[in-house]
């Protein structure tokens, strides 16, 4: 087993303290928003072990793949760890953002290589050629945006927001096309027609946004009694729209479903789901990639043809994943997909050991108290914020409260969902 040293991201909208207070250790004085775990080549995590030099994860992992892997996980996924594994940690928005398919992955990599777009390039869509289904589990209350609503929900909103604008005595036009494009016979092709409109709209879309924003922040959603049932959805649009005045994805948010995630709760989001975390800190684990095409909310790099075809514009209820116990007493969150599944564990001191959810190889992190994984070859103590690579070679692993602890000790591990 080796002791991962993991890279944090300090992109701008980061909390300053969430993740280093979760893991004890000192803040930076920066946004602190995504500690990765695992062997991206973006941001590989460095792997130790007595005795042995470090050396980045993904490198460990090229020396010998089908050791550190698992013959089915290379069989499968190929010679690279099929997961990634973040701490994140939202204090404002994310980008409006969409994720592709493997096969959209792949064409995409291989035309912007063909093409010499440089891989750091501003403008690249496709940084590797895999694809990003993606996972969220709580650790504080969490707030996102995730898949569409129906067309009637959506136009609902609209015609209610259009009724604030007009007493206030602004143009109203862009929020009347979008309604018309919500009304028509066909619903994907119903909200494809609205984000498009809006997406594409320029000048006119944001002053439309400015209009909106003015109309709801004079509706005073947040005084008492209030009963407008479309008060939650209008507030998270208003302060979405002080982030980024103008954005057309402030009004593109009032299409996808709000999520309010309790600590312990989860969701996925498959290619072609439209998404973006508003506030909140949580494990995410995703399929290693780090291919994003943006609608919106961010001042990076929006190609919008390329876009539109990536995005399932069909309405979808918020996908959860419910917390299963194996047969072992395992607490595992499996989304469907192959690349990883996710357990939770927990030990009150003196508890009975717990078994290792191992399918090929896989990462722990500790983010309360202490714990010992023990293999029949070795055994590796995790302190708060200590994290560890399992390879494949040393399964089974039984996870241990620390003799003598006086609270409980809290882990998460990722693993393939491929059968052990």
């Amino acid at each position: 087993m080796y002791q991962l040293e993991n890279v944090l991201r300090p992109y701008a909208w980061g909390s300053t303290t969430a993740i280093s207070a979760l893991l004890g250790t000192t803040a930076s004085g920066g946004p602190e928003a995504e500690l990765w775990i695992g062997a991206h080549p973006g941001s590989p995590s460095i792997a130790s072990r007595p005795g042995a030099s470090p050396l980045p994860l993904d490198a460990l992992i090229a020396e010998d793949p089908e050791h550190f892997l698992g013959a089915a996980s290379v069989a499968e996924f190929g010679p690279r760890l099929p997961f990634l594994g973040k701490l994140l940690a939202a204090d404002k928005p994310l980008s409006l953002q969409v994720h592709p398919s493997l096969e959209q992955s792949r064409e995409g990599f291989a035309r912007e290589n063909a093409a010499g777009v440089a891989q750091d390039a501003a403008e690249r869509n496709y940084r590797d050629d895999n694809h990003k289904p993606e996972m969220i589990f709580a650790l504080t209350p969490f707030r996102a945006l995730c898949g569409f609503r129906p067309a009637a929900e959506s136009r609902a909103i609209f015609e209610h927001l259009a009724e604030l604008v007009e007493a206030t005595g602004a143009d109203t036009s862009v929020l009347r096309n979008v309604i018309a494009e919500l009304s028509g016979p066909d619903e994907s092709e119903a909200l494809r027609g609205a984000f498009s409109a809006l997406i594409s709209g320029g000048d006119a879309v944001a002053e439309a946004v400015a209009a909106a924003g003015a109309a709801v922040d004079a509706a005073d959603f947040g005084a008492a009694g209030s009963l407008d049932p479309h008060a939650t959805t209008l507030t998270a649009m208003l302060g979405i729209g002080k982030e980024f005045p103008g954005d057309p994805g402030v009004l593109i948010s009032l299409m996808l479903n709000l999520v309010s995630l309790a600590p312990g709760e989860a969701m996925y989001l498959p290619a072609g789901n439209i998404h973006a975390y508003i506030k909140g800190l949580g494990v995410e684990v995703m399929a290693s990639s780090d291919n994003v095409l943006r609608g919106g909310l961010t001042p990076k790099h929006i190609d919008i043809p390329e876009l539109m075809k990536t995005v399932d514009f069909a309405p979808i209820g918020v996908p959860r994943v419910e917390a299963a116990t194996s047969e072992f007493g395992q607490e595992l969150y499996a989304p469907p997909f192959r690349e990883f599944q996710l357990q939770r564990i927990e030990l009150a001191p003196g508890a009975e050991p717990v078994p290792l959810a191992q399918s090929g190889p896989a990462v722990v992190v500790v983010v309360a108290g202490a714990m010992l994984l023990d293999s029949p070859k070795s055994e590796l103590r995790l302190e708060r914020g200590g994290s560890a690579f399992v390879p494949a070679a040393e399964n089974p692993v039984m996870v241990h409260a620390v003799s003598g602890a006086s609270a409980s000790s809290v882990a998460f591990a990722i693993t393939t969902s491929l059968e052990s």
